[in-house]
C-alpha cells in the first residue's frame, strides 16, 4: 500500500466545517461528558474533545466525574467493562429505571481480558517500512487502544472510527436516519431533563455527537444509549463521608449551620466550581500545545544549518557546533552549456514541452534510467519528513515524480531545470552528484546523523508517524525499541504496541505469489458468504508491478448493491474463525451505515481521521495458519505476520476505488489537485463530487442501468475519461 506519510494539502476538505455547519449547536446544558479513547486514534479523540469544548460542553478527563460517556463502541458488555476499568461503581437499572444489581459486584464473565502487556519476540531491533493509503492527506494515526485483545474486535465487529460516521445533513439520497433527524429537529419538546442524569451515567455511542452536529440540534439519547446505570460513591468517598458523618454527629448545631451555609452560598459555589473545572479541562489542551512547541524547538535546534535541512529551519535557528558548508552554487560556462546539449540532442517529451505540472498527466514507469540520483533525493525527502518540514516533503515529492517520468538518463543540470516541478535546487544537487562521483554531501550527513537514525527507527513502527517519532525522541527521551517497551509500553496505542511486537516481521517484504495467495484466500471466504460473482482486485504496489510489497490491499466488489452491504464485517469474522486474521485494528462500516449511497460532499464532513475515503474497510494483521508438517504442530507458527487491508466498494463507484487505491502517493495527490483546480470536483476513492453543489458526479454511468460498466476495468477507464485525462496503465503511475 502506498506510504501513509502524505501531504495535508486537502485536509480542509475532510475536516469539519464548524463555522457553517454547527454554529447553532449548544451543549452547555448537558452534564459532564467524558470521551472514551477506546477504538479512537489520538487525533480523532482530541478532535471530539475540542468540538465538545467549542460548543459549550462540560468536558471532563476523569471518567468517574462523568454523567455521559461518549464512546466508539456498540456493546453493553463493552460499556460495562470500560466503566469497571475506570473504577466507576454502578448499579444497573431495568427499563423502568429501578435498581437491579451493582455492576461492580456482578460476577458475569466479560469476554474482554484485563489490560495486559504484549510480549516482544526476541531480537526485534531492525528497521523497516510502514504505510497507509495515499488518499489520506496527513500522516497516518492509529487506533488508541492499549489493551491487547483480538477478541475485543471479534466481539465488536461493527465498531468503526468515529470520524467516519455518516453525517447526512442534506442528501440527494435520503435515508431513514436522515428522516429521523429531520423529525427530531422539528420537535419543540426538550430532549432531556437534568433529572435524567442525577446520580446516573449513560454510555452513549459517539454517533450521537455526529448526528447532533449534522442536525445542528441535540438529538435524543435513547437511540444511541448503550448502557445506563446508577452511580454509586467510590470506596474512598464512602469512607470519607462516613468519617465526616460521625464527626458532625458530635455537634448539635452541625445540621443547622450546614443548611444555612448552603442556602446562602449555593449559587456562588456552583459558579466557582464551574469556573475551576473549565480551567482544569483547558490544561490538557494547553499541555499538548506546549509539548508540541518543545519538540518543534528541539528538532529545529538539532538540525538548523545542516545541508539537508530546510532554509526555514536554518533562517530562524542558530546552529550547534560545526556546520558543514552547503553545496556550491551551480556555475557553468557558455562552452560547457553548449557542449551539454550538442553532445546529446534530444526530443523532449510532450509533457515537458507543455509544462504539465500534474503527475497524473504523464506516464511514470516503475523503473527510471536515473534511479541512482533519485534514490539520493528520496533520502533528503525522508530527512525533511523526519524533521517536520512538510513543505519540503511536498516539494521533493513533486520533483521526484517529474524526474522519474523523464525517459532519458540525465547528462546536464539544464535538463533538470527544464522539467516541471524541478528548480535550481535540484539542478545544483545533480551537478554536485555528477561532479563528486555520485555523492551528495547532504545525503552523507543524513546517513551519518545518529538522531535521524533513531527517528527513522521509530517512524517505521506501524502506527507511528513522523510527529510521534519526534515526540518519542525529544519528549519521552527514548532511543531504541527497548526504551519503548521498558518505559512506555502502557502509553502506546494498541496499534503501536502491535507495531513494536511484530517490528521485524512487518519489515519483511511480501513476494508477489504470497500477495496473490492472500487475495485468493480472502476471495474464497467472501464467495462462501455471497456467490461466485463477487470479485477481488489486488491494488497498491502489486498492481503497479512491484516484485515485493509492504502490505496487501484487496478490494471486494459485486454488481448487486445489497451483496456488499456489511460484507467486510462478515468476511473478517470468517477469516478470524479460520485463523488467518490475528488482530483487527480498524473496522469501518461507514458506507454500509449510509446504505452505500454516494452522499453529497457536505454530508461527508466530519472530524478528521482515517477519512481518505468513506468505503467499508478493515485493517488487519494476517498470518498463514498452515504448519509445514504435522510433526511441527507443537511449534510456533513459522509464517510472518503481514499487514492486510480489506476494502469493500459498491459497483457504483468501483472505478474511483480502484484508481484511488492503485495510484502511488504523488500520483494520487495530483489526481485530487487536478480534479479540484481543473474540474472543480473533489476526488476520493469513494466517488467524485462537485465542490459547489456537493452533488455526486457519476462518471461511471451507474445511475442508468443501460450505461453501467460491464467490468471494473471499464469503470476505472471511465474515471480517467471523465476527468479528461489520458488513460495510464497501473505501471505508469509509479511516482515514487
Amino acid at each position: 500500500m502506498p506510504s501513509s506519510q502524505t501531504s495535508n494539502s486537502t485536509l480542509q476538505d475532510n475536516s469539519f466545517v464548524r463555522s457553517t455547519t454547527t454554529a447553532s449547536l449548544d451543549l452547555s446544558g448537558l452534564p459532564s461528558i467524558y470521551v472514551l479513547p477506546t477504538h479512537l486514534p489520538d487525533n480523532e479523540l482530541h478532535e471530539a474533545e475540542d468540538i465538545l469544548v467549542e460548543h459549550g460542553a462540560l468536558l471532563t478527563y476523569d471518567i468517574t466525574e462523568a454523567n455521559i460517556v461518549l464512546g466508539n463502541i456498540s456493546k453493553e458488555r463493552r460499556a460495562r467493562f470500560e466503566l469497571k476499568c475506570g473504577k466507576v461503581r454502578t448499579e444497573e437499572l431495568d427499563k423502568a429505571g429501578e435498581q437491579v444489581v451493582p455492576a461492580h459486584l456482578d460476577t458475569t464473565p466479560v469476554d474482554n481480558p484485563a489490560a495486559k502487556r504484549l510480549r516482544l519476540n526476541s531480537g526485534q531491533q531492525s528497521s523497516g517500512n510502514r504505510s497507509a493509503h495515499p488518499d489520506s492527506d496527513d500522516a497516518g494515526t492509529t487506533t488508541d487502544e492499549t489493551r491487547d485483545s483480538s477478541t475485543e474486535d471479534k466481539e465488536e465487529p461493527t465498531v468503526k472510527p468515529g470520524s467516519q460516521l455518516p453525517i447526512a445533513k442534506e442528501s440527494a439520497f435520503p435515508t431513514d436516519d436522515s428522516a429521523n433527524l429531520a423529525r427530531a429537529g422539528e420537535s419543540t419538546l426538550p430532549l432531556f431533563s437534568r433529572r435524567d442524569f442525577e446520580s446516573k451515567v449513560k454510555v452513549v455511542r459517539l454517533e450521537w455527537l455526529h448526528r447532533s452536529l449534522a442536525a445542528e440540534k441535540l438529538q435524543p439519547f435513547e437511540t444511541y444509549t448503550i448502557y445506563e446505570a446508577r452511580l454509586l460513591p467510590s470506596v474512598d468517598s464512602v469512607n470519607s463521608k462516613e468519617s465526616t458523618r460521625v464527626q458532625r454527629s458530635e455537634s448539635p448545631t452541625a445540621n443547622a449551620n450546614e443548611q444555612s451555609h448552603l442556602s446562602k452560598g449555593v449559587f456562588k459555589s456552583l459558579m466557582e466550581n464551574a469556573k475551576a473545572e473549565a480551567e482544569a479541562n483547558a490544561k490538557p489542551l494547553i499541555a499538548r500545545e506546549r509539548k508540541r512547541d518543545r519538540v518543534r524547538a528541539a528538532t529545529s535546534q538539532d538540525f538548523a544549518g545542516r545541508s539537508f535541512a530546510s532554509s526555514t529551519q536554518s533562517k530562524h535557528q542558530v546552529s550547534r557546533g560545526s556546520v558543514t558548508r552547503p553545496p556550491q552554487l551551480l556555475h557553468q560556462t557558455t562552452s560547457e552549456h553548449d557542449e551539454d546539449f550538442v553532445s546529446s540532442p534530444r526530443v523532449m517529451p510532450d509533457w515537458v514541452k507543455q509544462n504539465k505540472i500534474y503527475s497524473c498527466e504523464r506516464a511514470t514507469p516503475l523503473h527510471s534510467p536515473n534511479e541512482d540520483f533519485i534514490g539520493q533525493l528520496k533520502k533528503i525527502k525522508m530527512a525533511r519528513l523526519l524533521t517536520g518540514d512538510e513543505i519540503g516533503v511536498r516539494a521533493y515529492s513533486t520533483s521526484i515524480a517529474s524526474l522519474t517520468a523523464y525517459p532519458y538518463p540525465f547528462q546536464s543540470s539544464q535538463e533538470i531545470v527544464s522539467l516541471p516541478g524541478c528548480d535550481q535546487k535540484i539542478a545544483k544537487l545533480f551537478h554536485e552528484w555528477q561532479r563528486s562521483n555520485n555523492q551528495i554531501q547532504a545525503v552523507a550527513e543524513i546517513d551519518a546523523n545518529p538522531v535521524l537514525q533513531v527517528l527513522r527507527l521509530f517512524y517505521e513502527i506501524w502506527g507511528v508517524g513522523a510527529s510521534t517519532a519526534r515526540e518519542f525522541y525529544y519528549d519521552r527521551i527514548w532511543r531504541d525499541l527497548n526504551d519503548i517497551v521498558e518505559q512506555g509500553w502502557q502509553s502506546l496505542t494498541r496499534v503501536q504496541q502491535i507495531g513494536v511486537k511484530y517490528y521485524d516481521e512487518f519489515q519483511l517484504k511480501i513476494p508477489r505469489p504470497e500477495v496473490e495467495f492472500v487475495a485468493a484466500t480472502i476471495l474464497a471466504h467472501a464467495r462462501r458468504l455471497t456467490d461466485s460473482s463477487l470479485e477481488a482486485i489486488i491494488v497498491g504496489g502489486h498492481r503497479r508491478g512491484k516484485s515485493e510489497s509492504g502490505d496487501v490491499d484487496v478490494i471486494l466488489t459485486h454488481r448487486t448493491e445489497s451483496v456488499t452491504l456489511n460484507l467486510v464485517e462478515d468476511v473478517v469474522e470468517s477469516l478470524e474463525a479460520s485463523g488467518y486474521i490475528t488482530h483487527v485494528l480498524t473496522m469501518a462500516l461507514t458506507n454500509s451505515h449510509r446504505n452505500q449511497k454516494p452522499l453529497p460532499l457536505r454530508s461527508l464532513h466530519g472530524p478528521a481521521g482515517h477519512g481518505f475515503d468513506t468505503l467499508d474497510k478493515a485493517l488487519v494483521v494476517w498470518q498463514d495458519p498452515a504448519r509445514p508438517a504435522a510433526s511441527d504442530a507443537d511449534k510456533s507458527n513459522p509464517h510472518p505476520h503481514r499487514r492486510v487491508d480489506i476494502i469493500v466498494s459498491p459497483w457504483a463507484t468501483i472505478g474511483c476505488a480502484v484508481a484511488g487505491w492503485t495510484a502511488d502517493t504523488t500520483f494520487q495527490r495530483d489526481l485530487r489537485r487536478f480534479a479540484k483546480r481543473v474540474k472543480g470536483w473533489k476526488f476520493d476513492s469513494s466517488g467524485i463530487r462537485e465542490r459547489g453543489s456537493g452533488k455526486w458526479v457519476d462518471l461511471e454511468g451507474y445511475a442508468d442501468e443501460k450505461t453501467r460498466c460491464s467490468s471494473w476495468e471499464e469503470a476505472e477507464k471511465r474515471v480517467f475519461e471523465g476527468l479528461e485525462l489520458e488513460w495510464r496503465e497501473p505501471g505508469e503511475r509509479c511516482t515514487g
